[in-house]
């Protein structure tokens, strides 16, 4: 029985030191978490109104016409998949491979792909990954976005690509993360009955949009790396919890487990002492 308590124990330890490790990524999740959601609400009214100047532009021309706008034959189809650069994220980055894949059924398409888990699945599955952005997340900024952003528009304009459309997964709390597909070019505008003032753009309307698009197009890539690396933390910290949860648990068994042994031991103990006494008599 003294041996099982030994083992008892240091199961006990093991579960407690794997425990400091949940407590402790989950606190670094929860300070990630804060960071990205603050950047991503600095960054939204610039971008909200890029949106409403594009919108001006395409309703109050008459002869507005860009490649940007207009839709044609469907032959090769490009996506920008954003997914997470680590795991033990439950069931953050399965959720959003099994979306993309069924978005990509049947399909010709060209991938750009950020997070290493999402290359890794990607390039395993065969896709035609055009291009890469492992560990880009975390540190995005401005200059990076506008990188992203240029190599989908260099494959738009060469005709690599008749269409873009965006998957990532959008944050919507701690608890829940929500994947979303959004098409980005070519680019619907809605008409708009509301007459807005008159502007001249020089040199031409469609100049001046065509002109926004890639600014419009690093503001909305921006926003979904971040709320990707948002919903990532999210759902880490939420794994993490459930992991500590389920570790407190497991010590309460272990340690009810421990004291029976511990009990029982006693009791063996009292009953040789008990015989031996008696045979002395």
């Amino acid at each position: 029985m003294a041996v099982g308590m030994k083992d008892i124990k240091n199961r006990i330890k093991s579960v407690e030191s794997t425990m400091q490790i949940t407590k402790a990524m989950e606190l670094v999740a929860s300070s990630k978490l804060r960071k990205a959601k603050e950047k991503t609400e600095k960054s939204k009214p610039f971008f909200d109104t890029m949106y409403r100047t594009m919108k001006q532009i395409a309703n109050t021309t008459n002869d507005f016409s860009s490649s940007y706008v207009r839709s044609g034959e469907i032959k090769t189809s490009g996506y920008i998949i954003i997914g997470g650069d680590k795991g033990l994220a439950g069931g953050y980055n399965a959720n959003l491979f099994r979306r993309s894949e069924m978005q990509l059924k049947g399909k010709k398409a060209k991938l750009v792909v950020v997070g290493k888990k999402a290359i890794e699945y990607f390039e395993k599955k065969g896709y035609d990954v055009a291009y890469k952005f492992p560990d880009f997340a975390e540190t995005i900024d401005f200059v990076q976005a506008n990188q992203l952003a240029s190599v989908v528009l260099e494959l738009f304009n060469k005709g690599e690509i008749d269409d873009l459309t965006l998957i990532y997964t959008e944050f919507v709390s701690a608890l829940t993360q929500n994947v979303q597909v959004k098409k980005l070019l070519p680019l619907y505008i809605e008409k708009e009955d509301y007459e807005y003032k008159a502007v001249v753009y020089d040199p031409s309307p469609t100049a001046v949009f065509d002109s926004i698009i890639p600014i419009y197009l690093e503001g909305v890539l921006y926003a979904a790396v971040l709320e990707a690396f948002a919903s990532e933390q999210g759902a880490r910290r939420t794994a993490m919890e459930a992991a500590n949860d389920n570790a407190k648990e497991m010590i309460e068994q272990l340690n009810l487990l421990y004291n029976r042994a511990r009990q029982a031991n006693i009791t063996q103990e009292l009953s040789e002492i008990v015989s031996g006494a008696e045979a002395l008599k």
